[in-house]
């Protein structure tokens, strides 16, 4: 790993800057769930743009869900729905079209945070830089980005791929710090079926910084085989933004199926996972992401999906094999690639819809 810049706090350090500077001391004078949710001072809750794969990124032609053509647009879409705040994708946004991003984020009172690639290469620094400057220019605190945009066991066929990509993403965070201190505005790194709790902890404790922490999703991790209240636990510490959402698993051949459903229907304790993220930070924004899609295979009882581990003990992966048979969905995980372009549109809004007013129902947020 290459050499950190002299102004990087140290692990301990940047751990008791996240305390201090998000309140921890308040948390643990507040009473228990669900009082201490009541207390918390944010609880809008949002939603990312994954929320919407089909019509955000899949460009579907229908005329009733016509695709998002840009920020302003979703965000009047989830306004309207009643979500108090979005996570978009900042692009190459002009100085005219972010004022409007800001004026029409403050009308409708609502947070923002971005979402961004990191600079994967040195020549590709300037247009990151831009894009977090614009962020910053509006008011977004947060930005969220991912080191792998697919999946480790998918992505990867041997360990030499895999170091060659861990050496990259570290790179690329080291050249995308100085950025973010700069701008005064905090870097978010999705556990985005990637790193598994060591390796991401290793990776955030070398940096070092007060301005590289985590999204932290509350599913992903299953696929990698991590237990998600663990992960939960592990990772609340270096949290900015949480993406939050259930997850039900089923058995098939070569492993377990895993899939995004509606709060309550998967074998996700959300609450207790609310509260422990709060206890870390109770300032953290929830983005809700529920991604209607067909069910994802997770293939662990292949040997190519052991291509990049290493030191998994044969009784951890028997446990949670267990796990997943005890834990399976009594109900058929949905499928929805066999129905009409329009039906799948409408069940996409409906399940965010579903889920927002559950949440508000269930764990405070409103």
């Amino acid at each position: 790993m290459k050499g950190l810049n002299a102004s990087k706090q140290p692990p301990m350090k940047r751990r008791r800057f996240i305390q201090n500077t998000t309140a921890t001391s308040l948390a643990f004078a507040l009473p228990a769930f669900p009082d201490f949710l009541a207390a918390a001072p944010e609880m809008r809750l949002g939603v990312a743009e994954a929320s919407y794969m089909m019509r955000a990124y899949r460009n579907l032609p229908s005329q009733a869900y016509p695709p998002f053509r840009n920020a302003i647009d979703f965000m009047e879409h989830c306004a309207e729905l009643g979500f108090g705040g979005v996570q978009v994708g900042i692009g190459a946004w002009d100085g005219d079209f972010a004022r409007q991003v800001r004026a029409r984020k403050d009308a409708l009172g609502m947070f923002l945070e971005g979402s961004v690639r990191l600079p994967r290469e040195a020549a590709d620094l300037p247009r990151f830089e831009a894009e977090v400057e614009a962020a910053a220019a509006i008011g977004v605190e947060v930005i969220r980005t991912v080191c792998l945009s697919g999946r480790r066991y998918e992505n990867f066929q041997t360990r030499e791929a895999f170091r060659e990509f861990r050496e990259g993403s570290v790179a690329a965070l080291e050249r995308a710090e100085p950025v973010m201190r700069k701008h005064r505005v905090k870097l978010a790194v999705e556990n985005h079926k990637d790193w598994r709790i060591a390796e991401f902890k290793e990776i955030l404790n070398s940096l070092g910084s007060q301005w590289v922490g985590v999204t932290l999703d509350t599913g992903n991790n299953i696929s990698l085989l991590e237990d998600p209240m663990e992960v939960v636990r592990e990772l609340a510490p270096y949290a900015f933004s949480v993406h939050l959402k259930d997850m039900a698993v089923a058995e098939y051949e070569d492993g377990f199926l895993l899939s995004e459903v509606n709060f309550g229907e998967g074998h996700l304790d959300i609450a207790r996972m609310i509260e422990v993220i709060r206890e870390q930070n109770p300032e953290v924004r929830f983005n809700l992401e529920m991604i209607t899609r067909d069910p994802l295979q997770v293939p662990c009882l292949t040997d190519t999906y052991w291509a990049t581990f290493e030191g998994v003990p044969a009784p951890e992966l028997a446990a949670f094999l267990h796990g997943i048979r005890s834990q399976k969905s009594a109900n058929a995980l949905p499928v929805v690639s066999n129905l009409p372009t329009d039906e799948q549109l409408r069940l996409e809004v409906e399940n965010n819809r579903t889920c927002l007013q559950l949440a508000r129902a269930r764990y405070g947020f409103h």
